[in-house]
């Protein structure tokens, strides 16, 4: 299962700026820009045939700690050294991150990183997928930063840069759909939004991190989950698609702190029937033909009900809750580990209290939502992970 250390290393990117040589009306942060990359992934690859998803998964997320162990370089600069300095960069950041990988999978996860950044003919379709959501994600970041620096000498000229790379990516069928302001453009400008809500709005906190980046966090400890339990590919894809998708919906209704829709008998009702309505006339629309039956699946969403973090499976058609969905380790019945997204989504809120109480910025809500949280997963044992104790050893290591 994954480690603290790793934990640290992946939440430090809520930290990492973007475009902060440019003014900003918002900031920009490397984890918001990470999920929003993997969303636009999704959506590109469904788009595609052929298109291993599980390599999908894995190959963003080894990029994804490439990119936070060299955070000190510009992204231009770093894609231009990459060219040239390919070799030298990989075996750094492979020194910088043997210790922790190589607790996960008895190494197996770190050598599999070590392949991925020597051999560049693993996985080429979908590395082309990968850079092609960067880039998407890039652009849509671009779009914020222009309104702001119009008066500087050289945007034009990023601008220009920016928008010819497009031609690069034009042969897939999802950017077609998104540059040209298709059914996909507006999926890609929502989940995008999600970077403008924080989360624990009511109370300050470092970083300051949003529902955005938090659904990646949620996605990548799902991951790792489902790897020590050796999930099936498709088992796997769910998990981590599903959590990532899970707070999508809040970029329609916002993000509803749970002491507040909880404290009124039935108000949870009322925004869960609200949210409903939303997604079914604001999200929904402009999702593929192809894609809904999987999407609504992903999302939870059963007979005008929505519930994310209940364990399921996919078969003929059917949506089915299942007690334990390991009797259903296989891709045919497409597993979704509902409750232990829920202690992931936990654990990720837990890191977000505990972080932010260790740089010294705490509050009443901070300190007692990090002790609700703990217990939660406490009372939520699984025989498979103990959530708990990564939560105590979250503690002890940021010294909490």
């Amino acid at each position: 299962m994954i480690n603290v250390e790793l934990i640290d290393k992946l939440f430090s990117a809520a930290s990492i700026e973007r475009w902060n040589d440019y003014p900003r009306m918002v900031e920009l942060s490397e984890l918001d820009k990470q999920a929003h990359k993997f969303i636009i992934a999704f959506f590109l690859a469904k788009s595609e045939n052929e298109i291993n998803m599980s390599s999908l998964i894995e190959a963003g997320i080894f990029e994804f700690l490439r990119r936070v162990v060299v955070t000190d370089i510009r992204p231009d600069v770093f894609h231009q050294a990459l060219k040239k300095k390919t070799r030298e960069i990989n075996v750094w950041v492979l020194e910088r991150l043997k210790e922790s990988l190589e607790k996960i999978e008895n190494g197996e996860f770190y050598k599999r990183f070590e392949r991925y950044l020597s051999d560049e003919s693993l996985h080429v379709k979908e590395r082309f997928i990968l850079k092609a959501a960067s880039y998407l994600a890039t652009r849509w970041e671009f779009s914020i930063i222009y309104q702001t620096s119009k008066f500087l000498n050289d945007i034009e000229t990023v601008k220009n840069a920016v928008e010819e790379e497009l031609e690069e990516y034009l042969s897939l069928n999802g950017v077609r759909q998104i540059v040209f302001n298709k059914t996909l453009a507006r999926i890609v400008d929502l989940s995008g939004r999600l970077r403008f809500q924080k989360r624990w709005a009511q109370t300050q906190r470092i970083p300051r991190t949003s529902v955005l980046g938090h659904m990646l966090i949620v996605a990548v400890l799902s991951y790792f989950y489902s790897l020590e339990i050796k999930a099936c590919s498709k088992r796997l894809e769910n998990n981590f698609f599903s959590a990532l998708f899970h707070d999508l919906p809040e970029a329609l209704t916002r993000d509803i702190i749970s002491p507040v829709k909880y404290s009124v008998s039935g108000l949870d009702e009322i925004i869960s029937e609200f949210e409903i309505q939303k997604i079914e006339k604001e999200i929904m629309p402009h999702i593929p033909n192809h894609m809904q039956n999987e999407f609504l699946y992903l999302l939870g969403i059963k007979d005008g009900k929505k519930n994310e973090f209940q364990n399921r499976i996919y078969k003929d058609g059917e949506f089915i809750a299942v007690e334990d969905t390991f009797a259903y380790n296989d891709d045919s019945f497409g597993a979704i580990d509902g409750r232990i997204l829920k202690n992931c989504d936990r654990l990720a809120a837990f890191l977000e209290a505990v972080i932010s109480i260790s740089y010294g910025v705490k509050s009443r809500e901070l300190i007692n939502g990090k002790e609700s949280t703990k217990e939660k997963l406490k009372e939520n044992v699984t025989k498979e992970i103990d959530f708990y104790k990564l939560a105590d050893e979250i503690e002890k290591f940021y010294n909490t």
